[in-house]
């Protein structure tokens, strides 16, 4: 069986909440978690999340900060996902991250490795995460 993120089409894992995301799937069958259309949707507000509310928003900067609020330590093993993520990507968890604007790959990267703690796969498509990344920049 496909992982829940994928099958979602929802690679981060992204809650429901009040916010109504582009391309959410009519009928929303999981109880805790958002269905999207496509993945690349699914991206795209994952990006969305990270890159405008996480960074520029909440001044979230590093890996650290991102993913103590993304997966907090009372639902997850918070040290072992940042440890997991900085390993990825080559980033020093604790190292201030550029703006998306000016370094969009450090971005891409920040939210694969993501993607992979959170569905436990590697078997993600970077096609439609550049998709979605081109998608997140137009609003």
């Amino acid at each position: 069986m496909e992982p829940r993120g994928i099958r979602n089409c929802n690679p981060l894992n992204i809650r429901k909440s009040k916010d109504q995301w582009q391309g959410l799937r009519v009928v929303q069958e999981d109880k805790a978690f958002c269905q999207f259309e496509s993945m690349e949707f699914g991206w795209r507000a994952a990006f969305v999340l990270l890159c405008r509310t996480y960074y520029l928003k909440y001044r979230l900067q590093t890996i650290r900060a991102i993913i103590t609020r993304w997966a907090p330590p009372q639902e997850n093993n918070t040290e072992a996902y940042i440890r997991h993520v900085a390993e990825r990507t080559g980033i020093y968890a604790d190292e201030p991250l550029d703006p998306p604007s000016e370094h969009p790959t450090q971005w891409m990267a920040i939210a694969m490795a993501m993607a992979i703690v959170e569905c436990g796969t590697t078997n993600l498509s970077p096609f439609a995460m550049l998709k979605g990344f081109s998608l997140a920049l137009r609003q």
